[in-house]
Protein backbone atom coordinates (compact mmCIF):
# COMPACT_ATOMS: atom_id res chain seq x y z
CA UNK A 1 0.00 0.00 0.00
CA UNK A 2 1.08 3.58 -0.37
CA UNK A 3 1.82 5.71 2.20
CA UNK A 4 -0.81 8.43 3.13
CA UNK A 5 -1.45 10.89 5.76
CA UNK A 6 -4.25 11.99 7.79
CA UNK A 7 -5.03 15.75 7.62
CA UNK A 8 -7.79 18.35 8.01
CA UNK A 9 -10.09 18.88 5.03
CA UNK A 10 -9.56 21.37 2.06
CA UNK A 11 -12.27 23.25 0.06
CA UNK A 12 -10.45 20.98 -2.75
CA UNK A 13 -11.48 18.30 -1.33
CA UNK A 14 -15.49 18.33 -1.90
CA UNK A 15 -15.13 17.57 -5.70
CA UNK A 16 -12.72 15.44 -5.04
CA UNK A 17 -15.07 13.46 -2.77
CA UNK A 18 -18.32 13.94 -4.78
CA UNK A 19 -16.40 11.80 -7.80
CA UNK A 20 -15.31 8.79 -5.37
CA UNK A 21 -18.63 8.80 -4.50
CA UNK A 22 -19.67 9.01 -7.88
CA UNK A 23 -16.87 6.60 -9.18
CA UNK A 24 -18.83 3.99 -6.69
CA UNK A 25 -22.41 4.83 -7.57
CA UNK A 26 -23.09 6.70 -4.17
CA UNK A 27 -24.66 9.88 -3.96
CA UNK A 28 -23.66 12.59 -1.67
CA UNK A 29 -25.19 15.90 -1.63
CA UNK A 30 -22.41 18.81 -2.01
CA UNK A 31 -24.28 20.77 0.99
CA UNK A 32 -23.67 18.04 3.05
CA UNK A 33 -19.69 18.65 2.44
CA UNK A 34 -19.66 22.45 1.84
CA UNK A 35 -21.22 22.21 5.48
CA UNK A 36 -18.52 19.85 6.66
CA UNK A 37 -16.19 22.20 5.85
CA UNK A 38 -17.61 25.55 6.96
CA UNK A 39 -18.10 23.53 10.42
CA UNK A 40 -14.66 23.23 10.46
CA UNK A 41 -13.51 26.25 9.18
CA UNK A 42 -15.59 27.73 12.06
CA UNK A 43 -14.62 24.83 15.08
CA UNK A 44 -18.25 23.50 14.91
CA UNK A 45 -16.37 19.96 13.77
CA UNK A 46 -13.50 18.14 12.63
CA UNK A 47 -13.16 16.46 9.52
CA UNK A 48 -9.61 13.92 9.51
CA UNK A 49 -9.03 13.20 5.72
CA UNK A 50 -7.17 10.18 4.61
CA UNK A 51 -4.69 11.05 1.73
CA UNK A 52 -3.13 8.94 -0.69
CA UNK A 53 -0.44 10.52 -3.12
CA UNK A 54 -2.31 13.35 -3.46
CA UNK A 55 -5.34 11.92 -3.45
CA UNK A 56 -8.45 11.68 -0.77
CA UNK A 57 -8.99 7.92 0.47
CA UNK A 58 -11.82 8.63 3.10
CA UNK A 59 -12.71 10.55 5.96
CA UNK A 60 -14.82 10.92 8.83
CA UNK A 61 -16.19 13.80 10.96
CA UNK A 62 -15.82 14.74 14.52
CA UNK A 63 -18.53 16.28 16.71
CA UNK A 64 -17.75 17.86 20.24
CA UNK A 65 -21.28 16.94 20.95
CA UNK A 66 -23.97 14.41 19.51
CA UNK A 67 -27.11 16.62 18.90
CA UNK A 68 -29.18 13.11 18.38
CA UNK A 69 -28.99 9.45 19.79
CA UNK A 70 -29.22 8.54 23.43
CA UNK A 71 -25.82 10.52 23.81
CA UNK A 72 -27.42 14.00 22.53
CA UNK A 73 -26.13 16.68 24.63
CA UNK A 74 -24.09 15.06 26.99
CA UNK A 75 -20.86 16.49 25.75
CA UNK A 76 -19.58 13.15 24.36
CA UNK A 77 -17.94 13.58 21.13
CA UNK A 78 -19.52 11.93 18.40
CA UNK A 79 -17.91 10.65 15.25
CA UNK A 80 -20.14 11.62 12.20
CA UNK A 81 -20.12 10.07 8.76
CA UNK A 82 -17.09 7.74 8.34
CA UNK A 83 -16.25 6.35 4.74
CA UNK A 84 -13.35 5.32 2.75
CA UNK A 85 -13.33 5.29 -0.68
CA UNK A 86 -14.15 1.39 -1.96
CA UNK A 87 -10.36 1.71 -3.97
CA UNK A 88 -8.47 1.78 -0.65
CA UNK A 89 -10.60 -0.43 1.30
CA UNK A 90 -9.10 -3.49 3.43
CA UNK A 91 -5.66 -1.20 3.93
CA UNK A 92 -5.69 0.17 7.09
CA UNK A 93 -6.93 3.16 5.78
CA UNK A 94 -10.12 3.19 7.85
CA UNK A 95 -7.98 2.10 11.57
CA UNK A 96 -5.87 4.93 10.85
CA UNK A 97 -8.56 7.64 10.55
CA UNK A 98 -10.00 6.35 13.71
CA UNK A 99 -6.98 6.69 15.44
CA UNK A 100 -6.84 10.23 14.51
CA UNK A 101 -10.59 10.51 15.54
CA UNK A 102 -10.13 8.77 18.96
CA UNK A 103 -6.76 10.91 20.05
CA UNK A 104 -8.63 14.39 19.39
CA UNK A 105 -11.68 13.07 20.99
CA UNK A 106 -9.35 12.20 24.05
CA UNK A 107 -8.43 15.59 24.61
CA UNK A 108 -11.62 16.26 25.72
CA UNK A 109 -13.51 13.30 26.72
CA UNK A 110 -13.12 10.08 28.38
CA UNK A 111 -15.92 8.39 26.04
CA UNK A 112 -16.52 8.69 22.64
CA UNK A 113 -19.85 7.69 20.24
CA UNK A 114 -21.20 6.91 16.84
CA UNK A 115 -24.08 5.03 15.02
CA UNK A 116 -24.02 2.62 12.69
CA UNK A 117 -26.15 1.49 10.27
CA UNK A 118 -27.43 -2.30 10.22
CA UNK A 119 -27.71 -3.03 6.78
CA UNK A 120 -25.05 -5.29 4.92
CA UNK A 121 -23.34 -1.89 3.01
CA UNK A 122 -22.27 -1.28 6.98
CA UNK A 123 -20.77 -4.60 7.70
CA UNK A 124 -17.11 -3.61 7.39
CA UNK A 125 -18.08 -0.73 9.62
CA UNK A 126 -19.13 -2.84 12.19
CA UNK A 127 -16.63 -5.47 12.46
CA UNK A 128 -14.32 -2.54 12.55
CA UNK A 129 -16.38 -1.24 15.38
CA UNK A 130 -16.26 -4.08 17.38
CA UNK A 131 -12.87 -4.82 17.14
CA UNK A 132 -11.98 -1.42 18.18
CA UNK A 133 -14.01 -1.90 21.43
CA UNK A 134 -16.82 -0.24 21.08
CA UNK A 135 -20.00 -1.56 22.27
CA UNK A 136 -23.92 -1.10 22.00
CA UNK A 137 -25.60 1.45 24.46
CA UNK A 138 -28.12 -0.72 25.44
CA UNK A 139 -30.91 1.87 24.11
CA UNK A 140 -32.11 -0.49 21.37
CA UNK A 141 -32.32 0.63 17.45
CA UNK A 142 -33.33 3.80 16.55
CA UNK A 143 -34.81 5.28 13.27
CA UNK A 144 -34.76 8.77 11.81
CA UNK A 145 -33.14 10.05 15.19
CA UNK A 146 -35.62 8.14 17.88
CA UNK A 147 -35.54 5.05 19.57
CA UNK A 148 -37.65 2.24 17.42
CA UNK A 149 -40.22 0.67 20.10
CA UNK A 150 -40.14 -3.24 20.09
CA UNK A 151 -41.75 -4.90 17.16
CA UNK A 152 -42.30 -1.85 15.20
CA UNK A 153 -42.47 -1.52 11.88
CA UNK A 154 -39.49 -0.14 9.90
CA UNK A 155 -37.40 -0.03 6.88
CA UNK A 156 -33.81 -1.22 6.63
CA UNK A 157 -32.32 1.97 5.10
CA UNK A 158 -29.23 4.10 6.14
CA UNK A 159 -31.82 5.39 9.21
CA UNK A 160 -31.75 2.70 11.05
CA UNK A 161 -28.94 3.09 13.27
CA UNK A 162 -27.68 0.90 16.44
CA UNK A 163 -25.64 3.55 18.65
CA UNK A 164 -22.56 2.29 20.24
CA UNK A 165 -19.46 3.89 22.57
CA UNK A 166 -16.09 3.53 23.70
CA UNK A 167 -14.01 4.18 26.68
CA UNK A 168 -10.77 6.09 25.81
CA UNK A 169 -8.20 4.89 28.02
Amino acid sequence: MSDFVIRPMKGSDIDAFLRAFAAQGWEKPREVLEGYYDDQCSGRRQVFVAEVNGEPAGYATLLPNDPHGPFANRQIPVVNDFNVFLPFGRQGIGSAIMDAVEAEAKKTSDMISLGVGLHSGYGTAQRMYIKRGYVPDGSGVWYEDKPLAPYAPCQNDDGLVLYLSKRLV
